[in-house]
């Protein structure tokens, strides 16, 4: 009888302990923008898998900021002057594996991730424009005491770091965009980029594999623990237009008078090395130029040369 009312009781305690950890498990992410709490976890895990491959020292601390709540990967010399790092969409601060070696050397470095796509940042319950994302990079870098920094950009982190310097420009001591698409011009609608947006409104696997065969020249640089966080990344979230309010700069790059460098890939099937014809002629204190051999993925294509370039430019007088 006592052994029957003890396997009972654990019968009872197993099932208790299950359904806790199913209504802990199904319950709303943290996060608005993905669709499931178990999404999100899967997501999450898979970004921990990539950041594995951070090759230096890193901490990670959460901003409390009007809008969401900022992920902030932190590396480099706590004495070494900021640089901030703005990523490509859906890609997470994480994308800067590959490079983040190059810019601790001299940088501490400050790698946010986008409060309006899939990471750690976590979005409030209002959707912020893009002069409210402003705001909100600017209290996020005053409760992390910096002053004026370096400014690194890449793709849609392009275009949100020349919307960060147009607003404030005296924030930004020098700015660098890689592929930055829809800054000074619009996004080219070829076989390429039909793929891509095929893979962020319908996503599998399949589709990935040919996404980004497509942006990236160098398909095979690009790390398979990566390339799963950024598969989960368009799995799990919701489908969301903001790219539409994306307008490219026209005249407003003429506020960029802090030295600017735009560097594009030969190969680009999103931002043509033809958008640097109108760069050169709009923006003041300019250095432009083409990465051979390179796609849209630029840090992963041609990562030496990359680095090489945006260092030098960080370093030198001009």
């Amino acid at each position: 009888m006592k052994r029957n009312a003890l396997h009972s009781a654990g019968i009872f305690f197993a099932l208790f302990t299950f359904i806790l950890f199913a209504s802990c498990s199904s319950g709303k992410p943290a996060h608005a923008i993905f669709n499931s709490k178990k999404g999100e976890q899967r997501y999450l895990a898979a970004y921990n898998n990539t950041l594995k491959k951070w090759p230096v020292p890193f901490e990670e601390r959460d901003i409390q900021a009007k809008y969401g709540t900022a992920h902030v990967i932190i590396s480099g010399p706590k004495d070494g002057q900021p640089l901030v790092l703005m990523h490509g969409m859906d890609a997470s601060s994480t994308m800067w594996y590959p490079n983040i070696k190059s810019y601790t050397g001299q940088y501490r470095v400050y790698a946010i991730d986008y409060l309006l796509e899939p990471g750690k940042s976590v979005l409030k319950d209002k959707r912020p424009n893009t002069d409210e994302i402003v705001e909100w990079y600017a209290e996020v870098m005053d409760k992390l005491g910096l002053g004026d920094i370096y400014l690194l950009g890449t793709s849609r982190g392009g275009w949100t770091a020349t919307n960060f310097a147009t607003h404030k420009p005296e924030r930004v001591k020098k700015l660098a965009l890689l592929s930055p698409v829809q800054v000074f011009g619009l996004m080219e609608m070829n076989t390429k980029m039909r793929k891509a947006v095929s893979f962020k409104f319908f996503p599998n696997r399949r589709r990935m594999r040919k996404a980004v065969d497509a942006m990236s020249h160098r398909p095979e640089r690009v790390d398979e623990v990566f390339k799963e966080q950024l598969y989960l990344a368009t799995e799990y979230s919701k489908t969301t237009f903001d790219m539409l309010e994306m307008a490219p700069f026209k005249d407003d790059v003429k506020l960029l008078t802090m030295p600017t460098l735009v560097l594009v890939g030969d190969h680009d099937v999103l931002c043509s090395p033809d958008i640097l014809k109108e760069a050169t002629e709009k923006v003041p204190n300019i250095t432009a130029g083409t990465v051979e051999e390179a796609g849209h993925f630029l840090t992963i294509d041609q990562q030496e040369e990359v680095d090489k370039r945006v260092m030098e430019f960080f370093a030198g007088n001009k």
